[in-house]
């Protein structure tokens, strides 16, 4: 029977699900849209992701991950719940064991993570402006009538970038507007895009930050080669982009769950939890004045998981 431990990393745009085996190598991942329903997100991934295993396969433990790492954790019985800091370096020293800058950009947020001698001593988030992440690019791209999937290969074309204003998303389409009157080519102004993004995220996450090689790129915009290219000028190094950048969260939820196993019983439901009737309210607790708002899921009827307090007086894992 083979044995896997899995990863889900639940975030604002995408769900990801990886599975390593005991030598902590990617045997099966999947990578799908939250569409604002990640309780559903989970279970569509859980089911995809019994079909891409062998039908008999033993999940030896399981670690969740991303802004709804509690509410996967508790639908799927993680034994692991770690934030994406953590997820995304263990990945990225697990392919590069020397890393010591990590460079992370999602749909909806971007981390930077400095490492020393595989330990994180620093890190930043952005999870509120979205001129430093995918979307950015996503939405120029979709005005532009160009595929966001060609955005990077168009924009590696260009040999004299426009120069965008990117420190917020109304006045770079504003900028691109003006720029197109004026008549300069698209592949130009895409790779300006580009350059944009990677000024915005060194002008806010990394600022008062010392990013030394080696540098490693993951995230879903890592799949954009204007990106890449524009990371490599501004810093003027080589950038790593790990094979597996885009589930790079949940493989290192997966990777926590294999430290943390040491033949330990799994608590994972299963894969059949998929078809269980999953309900998810909050309430507020009134114990003090703090009137923390408790999140509760129900699964068949039963309390399976309750957070949010600043107490443990409604804590239920």
């Amino acid at each position: 029977m083979d044995e896997v431990f899995l990863g889900v990393d639940v975030g604002s745009v995408t769900t990801k699900f990886a599975a390593v085996d005991p030598q902590g190598n990617l045997v099966a991942s999947d990578y799908l849209r939250t569409a604002g329903q990640p309780v559903q997100a989970v279970r569509e991934g859980l089911s995809r992701m019994a079909t891409l295993l062998p039908s008999r396969v033993r999940v030896l433990g399981v670690g969740t991950t991303g802004s709804g790492r509690q509410l996967a954790g508790a639908i799927v019985g993680a034994d692991v719940v770690k934030n994406e800091i953590t997820a995304h370096a263990v990945a990225a020293l697990h392919f590069v064991p020397d890393v010591r800058t990590v460079i992370d950009i999602g749909g909806q947020d971007s981390k930077l993570i400095l490492l020393r001698d595989g330990v994180v001593v620093d890190f930043a988030m952005n999870s509120v402006c979205a001129a430093g992440t995918g979307s950015f690019l996503e939405q120029q791209a979709y005005r532009l009538g160009i595929p966001v999937e060609e955005l990077g290969r168009r924009a590696l074309r260009s040999s004299n970038p426009v120069r965008i204003a990117g420190r917020c998303t109304v006045f770079a389409e504003s900028d691109m507007i003006h720029k197109q009157q004026m008549g300069f080519p698209v592949d130009d102004i895409l790779y300006g895009l580009c350059q944009a993004l990677v000024r915005n995220y060194l002008n806010n996450l990394a600022l008062g930050k010392t990013i030394e090689p080696p540098v490693v790129f993951q995230g879903g915009v890592a799949a954009n080669a204007g990106v890449v290219r524009a990371f490599r000028e501004a810093l003027g190094t080589e950038i790593l982009v790990p094979p597996h950048h885009e589930v790079m969260g949940a493989l290192g939820a997966a990777l926590l769950a294999r430290e943390w196993s040491d033949g330990r019983p799994s608590q994972f439901r299963g894969f059949d939890v998929v078809h269980a009737e999953v309900q998810t309210t909050s309430f507020e607790c009134r114990a003090c004045p703090n009137l923390c708002e408790i999140a509760q899921i129900r699964m068949d009827g039963r309390v399976v998981a309750r957070w949010g307090g600043r107490c443990d007086r409604w804590e239920v894992l």
